[in-house]
C-alpha cells in the first residue's frame, strides 16, 4: 500500500526580531500584558524589500536539501498563505519560478492557520493516487504588512509574526508516513476572524472611506476564537487517534498551530496531558499563521522531541473557521 512520507522539512524566519519592548514604543501595551494574554515574548518581522515568496523560497531550499531532492524531481507545488505578494497570481507561481522548476503544476490555498495541514492532506491524496511522486508543500506568511501597528490595533498586532515552513512529500512503501488527515470548516463563523478588504464584494473595494474605517486590517473576536479553538482542537486530535486505533499514550508529540499559549494549555488540560506532550514555540515567533506548524515541526526535530517511528499529531484551527489534523508515523 502506497503511503506518503515527509522526507525533508525546513523553515525560515526573517532576521529582524521584534520584542514586546519594541512594541511598547509603537502602541499602548506592555511586555507583561502581551505575555499574560498570549505567551509571546518576541516575533520576527520582514524588513522592506522582503515578501512572502522570499520566505517560501528559503524554507523550500532547506526542505529540498534535507530530502536530497533536486528541482527537476518536484512534480507539484502547493502553497498555503493568506499574505501573497500580489492579489494574483499566487505565491506558488513565483516559487515555481524562483526554484527553477520546469512547468510543473503550482497552486495556492487560502485556509489561514489550517493551511499547512490542508496542503499536507492535498499532497497526500495526489501521491496515494499515483499521480505524483514528489510534492513540495509550503506554509508562508508576511503578516506584519497587514497589521494596524498602533494602540487601536494592538489586540491583533502583538500576536502575529512572519515566517515560512516547507516539506517534501514522497511515495513510501514502508510503515513510516502520513496515516490520515482530517479537514473541517464552519463558514458561519467567518466574520469572527477575517479581513474584509480588498475583495470582490461591493462593500470591499478599496476606497478612502474603507481605508479610514480600517476594513483592510484583520479583525478578530478573541472570545469566540478562543471558545471554538479549545473545543475543535481536542475534537480533531481525537479524530486522528480514533481513525488509526490509537490513544494519547501512543503519541510522542502533539504539534498544534501556535495561536496562543493559553489555547494550547487549555487543549492540553481538556485532553488530560501535560504540556510536555504539546509542543510550543510561540514565545519566539508569535502566530505565523500557515507557517506555524512546519516551523514547530522543524524545531521539535532539532530538539530531538521526535524519533524515528514516533507517532506525531498535527492539529490546527484558524479563520473560516477551519480546523484540521494529521496523524504521522515519523
Amino acid at each position: 500500500m502506497i503511503k506518503t512520507e515527509i522526507t525533508g522539512i525546513g523553515y525560515y524566519v526573517p532576521e529582524q526580531v521584534i520584542t514586546n519592548k519594541d512594541l511598547e514604543q509603537k502602541m499602548d501595551t506592555t511586555n507583561e500584558w502581551i505575555v499574560s494574554r498570549s505567551g509571546i515574548q518576541e516575533r520576527h518581522w520582514v524588513r522592506n524589500g522582503m515578501c512572502t515568496s522570499d520566505l517560501a523560497f528559503e524554507a523550500s531550499k532547506k526542505a529540498m536539501e534535507a530530502a536530497n531532492v533536486s528541482p527537476k524531481e518536484i512534480d507539484l507545488v502547493i502553497v498555503g498563505t493568506i499574505s501573497s505578494d500580489y492579489f494574483f497570481p499566487g505565491v506558488s507561481a513565483q516559487l515555481q519560478d524562483l526554484l527553477g522548476l520546469n512547468n510543473v503544476g503550482a497552486f495556492d490555498i487560502k485556509a489561514a492557520c489550517s493551511a499547512f495541514v490542508y496542503t499536507l492532506s492535498i499532497g497526500d491524496q495526489f501521491i496515494r493516487s499515483g499521480m505524483y511522486d514528489t510534492i513540495l508543500i509550503v506554509g508562508a506568511e508576511v503578516q506584519s504588512r497587514y497589521l494596524n501597528i498602533s494602540s487601536e490595533g494592538r489586540d491583533i498586532a502583538v500576536l502575529f509574526g512572519d515566517g515560512a515552513g516547507a516539506a517534501i512529500l514522497q511515495k513510501s512503501d514502508g510503515k513510516r508516513g502520513i496515516l490520515s488527515t482530517h479537514l473541517h470548516c464552519q463558514g458561519a463563523n467567518l466574520k469572527n476572524l477575517w479581513m474584509e478588504a480588498p475583495g470582490s464584494s461591493e462593500n470591499c473595494q478599496i476606497t478612502t472611506i474603507r481605508l479610514e474605517e480600517g476594513r483592510h486590517f484583520p479583525y478578530m473576536n478573541g472570545r469566540e476564537v478562543f471558545r471554538h479553538a479549545v473545543l475543535r482542537f481536542p475534537e480533531v486530535i481525537q479524530e486522528s487517534l480514533d481513525s488509526n486505533g490509537l490513544t494519547l499514550d501512543d503519541v510522542a508529540l502533539i504539534i498544534p498551530h501556535q495561536a496562543n499559549l493559553r489555547i494550547s494549555q487549555a487543549v492540553a488540560k481538556r485532553l488530560g496531558v501535560g504540556m510536555d506532550k504539546v509542543f510550543s514555540n510561540i514565545h519566539k515567533y508569535g502566530n505565523t499563521t500557515a507557517a506555524s506548524i512546519p516551523i514547530a515541526f522543524c524545531e521539535a526535530i532539532e530538539e530531538k522531541r521526535i524519533s524515528k517511528g514516533d507517532i506525531v499529531i498535527l492539529a490546527s484551527f484558524g479563520a473560516g473557521f477551519t480546523w484540521a489534523s494529521a496523524a504521522i508515523r515519523w
